[in-house]
């Protein structure tokens, strides 16, 4: 029986854990970092992978950082014959890279060299892609740069956002996992060194790449909008305060305002000029200090103010 040890935090990782539960493959221990304060009373939380594992009773890791580590040590001495990782959050050291017989693999969210790092499903909506995908490969001491073994590619729709792409991804790369590690096992697997010259990156999401310049173009804020739905969420100012922006719609008819302003107050939300001649209908909204809501209640309500032709967008309206 294969000896396998799974390195795995969020949800995009557990369909790809259960794959390899299904396929008799004995895991014998879950690494995943630690549990970590979530929502606004800061609730100690296990990460989702914990869970699953708990549920199966797998012996679960949490090391703050891995290298030079107790933890280290330990996952070592388990004598693992392979290490899969999907969405892990941490480098592995080159001593846990070299340990396992059947080596470290990773089950990466992007079609590489495209999109190497922490946020690639943001990254190809935002960047406005028709396709992404999965990339199964060895894993190397530099990020994501490890040689290919498979790949599979994924179609991005228009109305495709954060969390339904995440689920096609998860999904499709459970089932190429299940295909792959058969050809590791038989020592059949290729290994397709990437063209790092054609490498680009997707960094976790900054605080400033959330806010919405109404400069754009509407194509580009529509992309943005739903590459951060439903975390960590665009927004804008209204009345001087955070407005969070989950849901939109592009209107394709024309405008003459400037960027950033109400043109319309529709049963639907209202509706914002953008920098290209495009605007935007907002649909699902966050008011500051409340709750998500459709934007028709908070026409009623918080947004009841707005005005046609007022601006939105600057710390000072």
């Amino acid at each position: 029986m294969t000896n396998v040890i799974f390195m795995g935090t969020p949800a995009f990782s557990v369909p790809i854990l259960q794959q390899l539960l299904n396929d008799g493959l004995n895991v014998i221990a879950v690494v995943t970092q630690p549990d970590r304060p979530v929502g606004r009373k800061k609730v100690l939380t296990p990460p989702p992978v914990k869970v699953e594992a708990i549920h199966h009773s797998i012996q679960v890791i949490q090391p703050d950082k891995l290298k030079g580590s107790a933890e280290l040590e330990e996952i070592i001495s388990l004598k693992p014959d392979l290490i899969v990782t999907a969405a892990f959050g941490q480098l592995l050291p080159a001593e846990l890279l070299e340990a396992p017989p059947l080596g470290c693999i990773n089950v990466h969210a992007s079609l590489l060299p495209e999109l190497r790092g922490g946020a690639p499903i943001h990254h190809a909506i935002i960047q406005g892609k028709k396709e992404t995908g999965i990339t199964i490969m060895y894993m190397a001491e530099k990020l994501d740069a490890g040689d290919i073994i498979s790949q599979e590619k994924v179609e991005i729709t228009d109305k495709d956002d954060v969390e339904t792409l995440h689920s096609k991804l998860s999904e499709t790369g459970a089932k190429l996992l299940s295909q792959t590690i058969p050809l590791l096992l038989d020592k059949t697997a290729v290994r397709i060194p990437q063209d790092h010259s054609k490498a680009t990156f997707a960094w976790n999401i900054k605080r400033e790449e959330e806010r919405i310049d109404w400069e754009k173009s509407g194509e580009e804020i529509y992309n943005q909008i739903r590459g951060l739905n439903p975390w960590p969420v665009a927004y804008t100012i209204y009345n001087g305060k955070p407005l969070k922006v989950y849901k939109a719609e592009k209107i394709e008819k024309r405008h003459d305002f400037p960027p950033g302003v109400i043109i319309e107050k529709t049963d639907q939300g209202p509706v914002i000029s953008s920098g290209s001649g495009q605007s935007l209908l907002l649909t699902v909204l966050q008011p500051f200090g409340k709750k998500k809501m459709d934007a028709s209640d908070f026409l009623r309500g918080a947004g009841s103010d707005m005005k046609i032709g007022e601006k939105v967008g600057n710390l000072d309206e």
